[in-house]
């Protein structure tokens, strides 16, 4: 296993499940100090311990990235206690679903609550920490809704689409200063929150599946893959970029295909 993250010290969000754990993961098997935080304290313990059984340093902090005090300090706090501050993954996101008919506005702004004004919050904050060190990384987990247009996600599609261009503003404003900012764009990933999405359902899984070019969803580990990779040196050249993760999805046109 590569040990590019010895030393190194990593916030995940959203990280009791899904692209967090595997993220968490991934980072503490290479080596990091990773700080994991999500509502669920059950939850986050179990997933806390999936890392130290694996001989992983983790630390499990019960959170609503919603507080956005509460994650302020959560930032200032880790970096003081472990003297720094090396990555920072923005993948918590708070979604709620629904016709733009039928929205409130409370629904409309709760989209935007954790995945636009923590990863605000999240990064503003461990930019400040990091650019005084003269390095870090910051990886925010947008989507594929992020970039392209579907019926019944406005509020998530939105906020999605802000994360990524308020990522791309914050990675120009640092890139000077040895801080690298970059955005993963997941399409469809086999995660309990997808799997809770189409309620089962594997006639609508098969459907989502047919519709990307290589035929099936993507894995945690492989979106895990991809955000330790841009937060590790081996990317420290590559801030401001968007990488989608998702089985070819946001390159196909979609017309039938002219020739087999």
């Amino acid at each position: 296993m590569s040990e590019r993250f010895t030393d190194k010290v990593a916030i995940v969000t959203g990280s009791s499940y899904g692209i967090g754990l595997a993220t968490a993961q991934q980072l503490a098997q290479e080596g990091a100090q990773v700080v994991i935080c999500a509502r669920g304290q059950e939850k986050l313990d179990e997933a806390a311990a999936s890392i130290t059984d694996e001989g992983g340093k983790v630390e499990a902090v019960a959170l609503d990235l919603a507080e956005l005090d509460a994650f302020e300090q959560l930032i200032n706090t880790t970096a003081e206690k472990y003297g720094r501050l090396d990555v920072l993954v923005n993948n918590a996101t708070m979604t709620r679903h629904g016709m733009i008919s039928g929205m409130s506005l409370d629904n409309w702004r709760k989209n935007f609550s954790v995945t636009a004004d923590a990863t605000f919050i999240g990064t503003k904050t461990a930019m400040e920490i990091m650019v005084k060190q003269g390095s870090g990384a910051i990886v925010n987990v947008s989507s594929s809704c992020g970039n392209k247009a579907a019926k019944g996600v406005a509020g998530y599609s939105a906020a999605k689409a802000a994360m990524t261009q308020f990522s791309h503003c914050a990675a120009m404003e640092v890139a000077h200063t040895g801080v690298r900012v970059n955005v993963v764009v997941p399409g469809s990933v086999d995660t309990p929150a997808n799997q809770a999405a189409t309620q089962g359902n594997k006639n609508v899984q098969e459907t989502l599946e047919n519709a990307i070019p290589m035929l099936r969803s993507g894995t945690a580990q492989e979106l895990a893959n991809a955000i330790a990779f841009l937060a590790s040196d081996d990317a420290s050249f590559i801030t401001g970029v968007e990488l989608p993760v998702d089985g070819g999805k946001l390159t196909e046109l979609y017309v039938p295909a002219i020739l087999s």
